[in-house]
């Protein structure tokens, strides 16, 4: 029987973490990796209780290569656990070219994975050799699909949304389809940016949220939905929300919510949205070179309807009701 632990945290949870992942597994642990503001390696935290990942003590469990591929800017490390194993979906630079940014995944197969061997599977390979980031698995109805953000080099643009079923937790069937391109003005307010994928289901839908814009003040997250029944591959089946459900609120100095995961909350139905967000709202320079970008977590409403995502909330104490 799973634990009961009355949950509270701080927000933020966790200073200069920015593409936060976090996911409850089914050993009572919450799981946590996010993108380090050194961009030069992955690590992961486990704790039974949300709060507890702010003080837990970080284990970097793979390095960035001193050549070549996988050099530089390793972003937004998810965590998922897949047909008994675990993998680590990451995106890295090139040694001659930090911007060659593409997808790679890791395996461990022992229990604890921070404290396992993780094995480099190689490069996700899709129909173009461009820039891509931001892979996310899910599984549903024993099969396994991968979403994530890449440039087609016949769309102007930084990033669409794409999907594929995949053949194992490393390899595309190769029939992806395009899902979402940045299409209203809100999703290309200094760059066209679709990217940051992540699946939440309830409802009989497939619901997955989406990060527009540049990593400024004006950075935000978007909807997708899908009936659970429909094909995932006809790109027609996606219906796209035409407004951001959750963006900057300056009342509660918060600005430029985005690249979120979602955490069942341990003993509970109830999800939690992980996203990070700056508490100011100018930026000198360039906002990659900023680091603080906080990870926090806070409750959504799923509702019959719908989802309610709120407003992201005040610094301060948070607690389940």
């Amino acid at each position: 029987m799973e634990e009961r632990l009355v949950e509270q945290w701080s927000n933020p949870l966790i200073e200069q973490r920015a593409d936060p992942w976090m996911m409850l597994h089914q050993d009572g642990y919450y799981y946590f990796t996010a993108t380090v503001p050194e961009y030069n390696h992955i690590e992961l935290r486990r704790s039974k209780t949300i709060n507890g990942l702010s003080v837990a003590e970080p284990k970097a469990v793979w390095h960035e290569h001193e050549e070549g591929a996988m050099k530089s800017h390793i972003w937004a490390p998810e965590i998922h656990y897949i047909q008994g194993k675990w993998y680590i979906y990451f995106a890295a630079g090139h040694a001659e070219d930090e911007w060659r940014i593409r997808m790679y995944v890791l395996e461990c197969e022992e229990a604890n994975p921070l404290e396992g061997k993780w094995v480099e599977k190689g490069q996700i390979q899709t129909h173009w050799d461009s820039f891509s980031l931001d892979a996310t698995p899910f599984e549903h109805k024993d099969k396994l699909y991968l979403i994530w953000a890449q440039s087609d080099p016949n769309i102007k643009g930084n990033s669409n949304l794409y999907i594929d079923e995949m053949l194992n937790p490393w390899t595309l069937s190769g029939r992806q389809a395009m899902i979402s391109t940045p299409e209203h003005e809100w999703e290309r307010i200094g760059f066209n940016v679709n990217e940051g994928p992540a699946v939440l289901k309830a409802n009989g839908k497939i619901y997955v949220t989406y990060s527009a814009s540049k990593t400024d003040y004006n950075y935000c997250i978007g909807l997708l939905e899908i009936d659970e029944k429909k094909d995932f591959l006809k790109a027609e089946n996606w219906v796209k929300h035409t407004e951001p459900v959750f963006r900057t609120y300056a009342q509660n100095s918060q600005f430029g919510p985005g690249h979120n995961s979602f955490v069942r909350i341990k003993g509970t139905q109830q999800i939690g949205i992980v996203y990070h967000a700056r508490n100011y709202r100018n930026i000198e320079g360039d906002p990659l070179s900023d680091p603080n970008r906080h990870t926090r977590v806070q409750l959504i409403d799923i509702q019959e309807n719908g989802i309610d995502f709120g407003v992201p909330v005040k610094n301060g104490t948070y607690q389940l009701n």
